[in-house]
Parts: C-alpha cells; structure tokens; sequence
C-alpha cells in the first residue's frame, strides 16, 4: 500500500507493503563522494533508479521531518481495509459458535465490544509513526533497549509468521473445496504460498496497484457468496446462555487478532507529515475505521454462518471435508461454475495481508540484525515461505485447536509490549515525540538498558500463568473465570514497568 506517495519525488515509494521485494535497500546516507564503495557516478546512477522506479532506499533508521511529507492520511484507511477485508476475519469469527458454543447473538457481543476496545491500541501507535519517524520496533528500543528489544522482535517475527500459517491453511482450504477432491489441503497449501510468495517478487506499480483496491474484489465475492447462502443464515440452533469462561475465551481471541496489529502499527504511517492541523487526529481516525469496518463485519458474517452450519447438511459436509474452505464453497453451491470462481477469488483476497506481513517481516529481521538492511527483500520472502509451508500443512490437521493455541500465546506477549510502550510513552517521556532522539536510536549507552521492560514482561506471567487456559494448561484462577490473560498481561506489566523505570532512570540516569 501506498502510504508514501505525494512525498519528495526524488525519494519515492518508501514504505510500500507492495514495493519490490528484491530491490536492496540501504539505510546510509554517506556523501557519495566520500564513500569508497560508491563512486560518485555510480551513486548517481542508483539514485536515479531508485527514483525511477520508486524503491525504498532507506531500512529502518529514523526518518528526519524532511522526508515525512505525505499527506494522503487517507491512505492509513486502505491499508488496513486492504490486509482486514478478507476471510481470515470469517474464520475468526466461525469460531465463537463451532469451537467455544457461543449462540449468534453472544458472538456478536463479544466481537463489536472486544474489536472496537482493542483497535485502541494499533490505531494510537499508528500515530506515532509520524511524530517520531520511527518505525515500531525502533521506538520500542527507547523501553526494551538496543540488544533486549531483539526478544519482542523475535516475537514479533513469529506473530507475523504464524498469521501467514494461518493464510495459507485458510487459502489452501478453500482451493482444495472447489476442485471436487481433485486437489488436495496440501496442494492448497503450497500454491497459496507459492502465489503469495510471486506478489512480493513484482515490481512496485503492480503491488501498489494491487494494495490499494485489493479489499474492492474481496468485499464483492464476500457479498455475492451472503446473498447466494443468506436464506440459510437464519436456521439458527437454540443454544444456553454462556458461562464466564465461554465468554472470556472467545474475548481472548477477539484480542489476539487485532492487539498484535498495533506491533507494525506505526511502520505503515512512518512517511506521513504530522504538520498539518488534525494529522494525528486523522491518521488515528482512518486507522481505527480501516481496521474495525471490515473485521466486524465480516466476523459478524462468520459468527452467522458458524451458528447456521449445524442446521444446513451441505454447509455441515463442507466445514468436516475442509472447515472454512467447504462452508463458503457449500453456500456458493447453487451458482455452479461462478460459484466456484468466487472461492478461489475469496482465497486470493488472503494475499493483501501477506504483502503487508512479509513488509513487516523484513523490517523486524533488519530490526533485530541491522546489517540484514543490505539482503534483497525477496530472501526474506523465500526464507518465511519455505518455513511455514511445512508448518502449515501440519497445523491444517487440527486447525481451529491449533489456532486457538497460536493466538492466545500471541495475545499475552503482545498485550504487555503494548502497556510498557505505552507506558514509557505517556509517563517518561511525556507524551513528547521530541524525545525520541534520532541520534540515539541505535546507541545503547543513550537507550534504556531494557532491564525495566524485561523485569516487568517476565514478573507478569507469574499471574498471567494462573489465568491462561488454553488445551494444554488451564490454571487455577482460569477453571473459574475462563481465560483472562490478555487482559492481565496488559494491566501488570504496566503497574510493574512503572516502579521498575523510575529504578532504572534514578541508578543508571537512563
């Protein structure tokens, strides 16, 4: 997506989640005059292409306020519209009553409560992107520290490739539901990879392309296959009200699909210009729309088909052959050939959260080792690959478990990165950009130690153990209230880090 552009034309089309995969893009600004590896010509030369044919150039250090001139703020919208209207949504929300026995209408409770309070935190962190120039994980250096924060990197880098899992199982699903047994989840699997993987080899015109009206096709099919199996979606079981643990289990979930969000938030609003009156205020705004229109809409959606398909034969049939894949193929059914085209459609709408997933992916490798900055983006795209589809055909055999597994443990990592940011935002530095000074990011002996993050984080779980609950551990406090960890993790480690900074600012004046 395109959030950059309308900035200086010599330095086009920096943060793309589209941009071209195997460019190498540098994070120096030596003189070319004085620098021994680039003549003066040849830097011309690459800069030229680089203007050309709008390349990133720089990695993952601060941007200064002179290249931070994009004022298309409606862009924070369509990016996230884009890597949101899709149906991985769908499958989120089929789990409220196929997985945890929730009725139609408690789902929903839970999906409009749950989204609208944790799209909060992505769409404030957005905002930061342009104050600061910095991207996520590079802001999160000034409270983990330059060598500590490498742990929510990792984190981080394995959040983001467990959401590809995620697609590719989903995707490979679907491919497999409309070719009659003809091809196989497996087969599924590796070509939705293998598509995935040639988007972030194109060149920068195409993904750009593609970014920005990918939600367009996706909310089309979404439509067409609700009206073609609407008439279903009202054979609805009667279900008992839900016991505490139901609900705050799903509600667990609900968190784990959009907190981790707010971990990239601000390396798709890094170029903005946070100058022009209201710049905050609408990049805030058009973030929190674009991430909470089409996920509650479309969790909306499968939380009505997931209470239907006990009642519907066909649908009932699809969700056992291949869950999610079969259901939409089911309701598309009586469209025949078209139908059939709207699946693999609906498949492929997967691939505009990959485009965006892979971005952050190789800006959180050259996060964590700096000198990555130099591998063309494409290696880090083939590496991602070649290590979730293995993963993901294994995790296909047990999907919904599996992923209940992967985004709970996603949600209690990430709810604490997000309380200590935020707290070492709000509290120690004020809420004041300024700062975050652009000469110390990479400086340990200017950052923090990290020790304070570090020491709240790990503190943290001594709760959050005890109010996990999950297939393979339920605690003591979880068996009564069902699984509150999130929502711990976010309030412990912030009352933790509070006492543990002010420790760390008084003994080491950092």
């Amino acid at each position: 997506m395109d959030v950059e552009a309308g900035r200086d034309p010599t330095i086009q089309g920096t943060i793309q989640d589209g941009e071209t995969a195997c460019e190498k893009p540098t994070c120096t600004h030596e003189d070319p005059s004085t620098s021994p590896r680039s003549p003066s010509t040849f830097s011309s030369l690459l800069r030229k292409a680089l203007a050309l044919g709008r390349v990133e150039e720089r990695g993952v250090e601060p941007l200064s306020l002179d290249h931070r001139t994009s004022t298309r703020y409606i862009n924070c919208f369509t990016i996230w519209c884009s890597m949101n209207a899709n149906i991985l949504p769908i499958t989120f929300g089929l789990m409220g009553p196929k997985y945890y026995g929730l009725g139609f209408r408690d789902s929903v409770l839970i999906i409009v409560f749950l989204i609208l309070l944790t799209t909060l935190a992505p769409a404030f962190l957005s905002t930061l992107g342009p104050k600061t120039g910095m991207r996520q994980m590079i802001q999160a250096r000034f409270s983990f520290g330059r060598y500590i924060v490498s742990i929510p990197v990792v984190l981080n880098l394995a959040t983001l490739t467990g959401f590809c899992i995620i697609i590719f199982v989903v995707g490979g699903q679907c491919l497999s539901a409309v070719s009659d047994g003809a091809l196989s989840p497996t087969l599924g699997i590796v070509l939705i990879a293998v598509f995935a993987l040639s988007i972030s080899f194109c060149g920068f015109k195409i993904l750009h392309f593609y970014e920005s009206y990918a939600f367009i096709p996706a909310v089309i099919a979404i439509v067409i296959a609700t009206g073609t199996g609407g008439a279903h979606l009202h054979d609805r079981p009667q279900v008992p009200p839900p016991s505490a643990p139901q609900v705050l289990n799903y509600a667990m979930v609900m968190a784990s699909y959009m907190i981790p969000w707010a971990c990239i938030a601000s390396d798709l609003t890094t170029y903005f210009d946070p100058r022009p009156r209201y710049a905050s205020l609408r990049v805030f705004t058009f973030s929190y729309l674009g991430l909470i229109l089409p996920t509650i809409l479309l969790m909306t959606l499968g939380a009505a088909i997931g209470s239907a398909i006990p009642n519907v034969p066909a649908w009932n049939q699809g969700y056992d052959d291949t869950l999610v894949g079969g259901v939409l193929a089911a309701m598309l059914a009586p469209a025949g050939g078209f139908g059939k085209f709207v699946v693999v459609l609906l498949a492929f709408t997967l691939l505009g959260n990959v485009a965006g997933t892979m971005y952050a992916i190789s800006l959180n490798f050259q996060t964590m080792v700096p000198w990555l900055v130099r591998v063309p983006r494409c290696v880090f795209a083939v590496v991602i690959t070649g290590i979730t589809i293995p993963i993901a055909i294994r995790a296909a055999d047990d999907f919904f478990l599996n992923l209940e597994n992967f985004v709970a443990l996603i949600s209690y990592w990430s709810a604490e990165f997000v309380a200590i940011v935020l707290v070492e935002h709000l509290v120690f530095r004020r809420g004041d950009a300024k700062a975050y000074a652009h000469d110390a990011w990479n400086d340990a002996r200017r950052l923090p130690t990290g020790l304070a993050a570090l020491g709240a984080a790990v503190l943290s779980f001594g709760l959050i153990v005890p109010c996990m609950s999950q297939a393979w551990f339920v605690g003591p406090i979880a068996k009564t209230t069902g699984d509150i960890g999130f929502e711990v993790a976010f309030i412990l480690s912030a009352l933790l880090y509070l006492p543990l900074r002010w420790v760390e600012k008084r003994v080491l004046n950092r």
